[in-house]
């Protein structure tokens, strides 16, 4: 087969392969140098969007609308754009075996490529139930999204199924995102998740209380403290029932399942160091391995802010580790230095007419302010998060820009605060303030 060379090679092509070329755009990079080698079709675009705008019945996201780097208000960088930087694409080509030791990539068409620095972008793959081997989970119309592809063939089986039931399987990110968009379509959405709430790993039982409530007013029914042991299909192979390990059985038209995402680090094992289940990389996103970075969901970075090591599955941190490794790649061919990344964790979401930002940790005791009335007509309430006597983490629902910026200060200057009453009846002045 074939060999391409290249000096430097991005596999995978996410979100974080999107802005790793605009970095590598805006540092100089010289025609032929730089490929980006992606199993999906499409140049890289903003994913979050498939949960949100992808789905919604009109003014419907498309293609090439959300191509990175619209996310985060950046140019949208089309097709065009790569070619004119003398960037490869490389699309529909998996990656099947790499051998970072002879620095060689190996395609399922059995194509080579070589390359002299390599960032792994390949982030993460959606958990299936079928890995489980639960009872009819390959059942037509129980779906995934993590790519465009899923998203599309989503959108198919909303409009072949109007006014249909719908079991979303799972309340995290995805499952409340996916809720909203549904039911946005007039479809009946019912949801299941085991934990006694939703967003359990961020959400306080305060917070989540909102958002259920918010959730069933629209109409959206929630059931907890179960999961989907067993899917019935009918004569067509399509599921008509989801049977609860409780014992209820849910008739479904569709089913969407979002239990999380697994890193896609299957390529190097053995090969490169990992820890909590990632790659495990410096402040500079280096691998154990000399001339090989990893970024986005699959690195297991140093976090200045808190002295420890973490993994962090999403888009902000996809965005930012892309740019800190092109720069740390840049700088050390030229005999630079760049800071170390200081990361401040950042997630957000929007669904329906809301709209939450969380910033820092969300460890210790934590305290709600606000208005968190789910019929409230203009909801707005927040939390903070309070360890050894100094604030660590913030959260706003329905914060303006500034307001969000301010949350944002809060984390990241760590300002002590002693009194918690004191703090739940200041609220968001406190953060204004700082």
């Amino acid at each position: 087969m074939a060999e391409k060379s290249f000096k430097y090679v991005i596999i995978g092509g996410g979100v974080s392969a999107g802005y790793a070329a605009r970095e590598f755009g805006k540092q100089g990079v010289k025609p032929g140098e730089l490929a980006i080698i992606s199993k999906e079709a499409v140049a890289p675009y903003e994913r979050p969007a498939l949960s949100k705008a992808y789905l919604f019945p009109e003014g419907t996201a498309r293609l090439p609308g959300f191509h990175v780097c619209v996310g985060s208000g950046g140019e949208r960088l089309l097709p065009e754009w790569y070619k004119e930087k003398g960037i490869e694409l490389i699309l529909s080509t998996e990656i099947v075996k790499a051998d970072l030791a002879a620095k060689t990539l190996v395609s399922a068409a059995g194509e080579i490529f070589k390359y002299h620095i390599l960032i792994i972008a390949t982030g993460s793959a959606v958990i299936r139930l079928t890995d489980f081997g639960v009872q009819g989970a390959d059942a037509k119309n129980i779906l995934y999204l993590r790519e465009i592809d899923d998203a599309d063939k989503l959108v198919e089986v909303i409009k072949g199924k109007k006014n249909g039931k719908v079991v979303i399987v799972g309340g995290g990110y995805i499952g409340l995102e996916l809720s909203a968009a549904l039911r946005i379509n007039n479809l009946d959405v019912t949801m299941v998740y085991p934990e006694p709430w939703c967003m359990p790993r961020l959400f306080t039982a305060g917070i989540a209380a909102f958002y259920e409530g918010y959730y069933a007013n629209k109409g959206v029914k929630i059931i907890k403290g179960t999961v989907a042991v067993g899917f019935n299909a009918d004569s067509n192979g399509e599921v008509k029932e989801v049977k609860l390990k409780d014992g209820r059985v849910l008739e479904a038209d569709i089913v969407v399942v979002g239990v999380g995402g697994r890193p896609l680090v299957t390529l190097f094992k053995g090969q490169v160091e990992e820890e909590k289940g990632g790659i495990k990389t410096d402040a500079f996103f280096k691998t154990s391995v000399s001339d090989v970075y990893a970024v986005g969901d699959v690195a297991t970075f140093p976090m200045k802010l808190y002295n420890d090591i973490r993994r962090v599955e999403h888009v902000d941190h996809a965005r930012k580790s892309a740019e800190q490794a092109v720069k740390a790649i840049k700088s050390n061919e030229e005999g630079k230095t760049i800071d170390v990344y200081d990361y401040l964790p950042f997630f957000y979401s929007r669904s329906f007419d809301l709209s939450w930002q969380f910033y820092g940790d969300n460890v210790g005791d934590a305290v709600l302010f606000g208005d968190n009335d789910p019929a409230s007509p203009n909801p707005k309430f927040g939390s903070y998060w309070i360890k050894d006597g100094k604030v660590v983490g913030a959260f706003l629902e329905g914060g303006s820009p500034d307001e969000n910026k301010a949350i944002a200060k809060v984390a990241r200057v760590q300002p002590p605060a002693v009194n918690l009453d004191l703090l739940t009846k200041e609220g968001l002045s406190f953060a204004c303030k700082i």
